[in-house]
């Protein structure tokens, strides 16, 4: 629930022209960096993946196979 400063505030912003326009601006410069030729792109995000989890120092964990015959969502 929004209080009433952060509902004047933002009443304030929706009203602003150089706000818009700067949002305006960064969605046409946006793109996904996963997508190449309008799919995703799997090598790419596994790269990433990879190359996240090295920077954070994640050591993974070794494989367990799941010993459930009947599994169903």
């Amino acid at each position: 629930m929004l209080s009433e400063k952060e509902k004047r505030e933002m009443l304030e912003m929706a009203g602003s022209q150089s706000l818009r326009e700067d949002m305006r601006q960064l969605k046409a410069v946006a793109q996904n960096a996963f997508v190449r030729d309008g799919k995703v792109d799997i090598d790419s995000y596994i790269e990433f993946l990879n190359a996240y989890n090295e920077f954070i120092d994640h050591r993974p964990k070794p494989f367990k196979p799941i010993k459930d015959n009947i599994m169903k969502l």
